[in-house]
């Protein structure tokens, strides 16, 4: 039997998404055996005390720093892991790419469609490969979709429909974080919610072409902190509130490459729906449904339906996609924290083979056109055309 390789990891930025490319890595021996690797926590990244304390106490990081830079310094890490606000994914991407580290990253790659380009073209020429935090597309469902779609039997794909609501924003009094800065988020709910389903849409029918958007801002003002929090936890804020400098909705069309025309929408601030995530394609032979919060399930419709019309529903098992790693048999549901695991598989394999595998950094830069283009629509009140982009996409592989 071939030797198990370790290999050394580094995590930067240390809230509850470096927790989880933490925790997805660890689970790699067991979920992924024949990969025949154990990543090696070497060190962590954060210039949070208490962050670092966690990744040396909770996780067994070896070594915790202060700054990036000797993270990246540190002849033991081999592969990186990039988990900071947006605001800092270009200095830190570019400077991964400049020792060398291959790296997956957090979406939106960087505040603008021209700095995930930067980040793209400099991973390319460097010969790097990358990874990217499209999860959504990982699930079984949305690969079992995909593969009828492929297989044609959908007939021709006319038209899609793709809506992430959520609340995670929806309290007026929630702490005014750099989430809602545009100078340090770019975006809000465009590069936050909408990129991962636009990822999705490319995904199963190919390059958005040009889009029409409208956008807006329902909670103008927000309170300051007065600490930093992980995630979207509450924290305490002052009585002194500033402005939103970014969008809480977006609606958008589109067209595709492929013909396809679809309808895209997201919203931070929803009442009601928590994580309402939804992704339909239509065909002149049927139809497919998947739905994030009730991930094991999809809705077929093939044909016309014969003498009963409607959907068959289709419980997720382990032929689709990477369900059996996780589940034993169909209609146990998988975790959100399960989809982080696969994309370090495809992350870790790529680093391994030195094939893109995992969603790449030009996946990023491609999304990230797209909504440049929604955030310019939405402004010029016209359609927009998506620029294309250079290097290897993934989607439409």
């Amino acid at each position: 039997m071939r030797a198990m390789r370790e290999l050394g990891v580094g995590v930067i930025s240390f809230g509850w998404m470096g927790r989880l490319h933490t925790r997805a890595y660890a689970s790699l021996p067991e979920r992924y055996p024949e990969l025949r690797v154990r990543p090696r926590l070497v060190a962590v990244a954060d210039p949070v005390a208490g962050a670092r304390e966690a990744a040396v106490e909770q996780f067994g990081f070896a070594e915790a720093y202060a700054d990036h830079r000797d993270l990246l310094a540190d002849p033991a890490v081999e592969a990186v892991s990039i988990c900071a606000p947006n605001y800092l994914h270009r200095e830190i991407a570019l400077a991964a790419v400049a020792a060398g580290k291959p790296f997956w990253i957090e979406k939106p790659m960087g505040v603008s469609a021209h700095e995930s380009r930067e980040i793209a073209c400099a991973a390319a020429e460097a010969g790097l490969v990358t990874g990217v935090g499209f999860n959504y597309r990982q699930a079984p469902g949305v690969q079992f979709a995909r593969q009828l779609i492929r297989d044609g039997r959908l007939g021709r794909v006319t038209n899609v429909r793709v809506w992430l609501i959520a609340d995670y924003a929806s309290d007026p009094d929630g702490p005014l974080t750099w989430r809602y800065d545009r100078e340090r988020a770019g975006a809000g709910v465009v590069g936050d919610l909408l990129s991962h389903g636009i990822d999705l849409a490319q995904f199963l029918v190919g390059r958005v072409a040009e889009v029409a958007a409208l956008t807006d801002t329902f909670i103008t003002d927000r309170p300051i902190p007065l600490e930093q929090g992980v995630g979207h936890a509450k924290v305490r804020v002052s009585d002194e509130r500033g402005p939103v400098g970014n969008e809480d909705y977006v609606g958008m069309l589109a067209r595709f490459d492929s013909g396809v025309v679809g309808t895209l929408e997201a919203s931070r601030v929803a009442r009601g729906p928590r994580a309402e995530y939804v992704v339909e394609v239509y065909g002149t032979g049927g139809s497919v449904r998947w739905s994030f919060e009730d991930m094991s399930k999809v809705q077929v419709l093939l044909g016309d339906g014969g003498d009963v019309h409607g959907y068959t529903t289709v419980m997720a098992g382990p032929q689709h996609g990477e369900y059996a790693r996780f589940q034993p048999g169909p209609g146990q549901n998988l975790s959100f924290d399960d989809l982080k695991v696969v994309e370090g598989r495809d992350f870790v394999q790529s680093v391994l083979t030195g094939e893109q595998v995992a969603p790449s950094a030009a996946d990023a830069w491609s999304a990230a056109e797209v909504d440049e283009a929604v955030v310019r629509a939405a402004a010029s009140r016209a359609w927009e055309p998506v620029p294309q982009v250079s290097g290897r996409t993934t989607y439409d592989a």
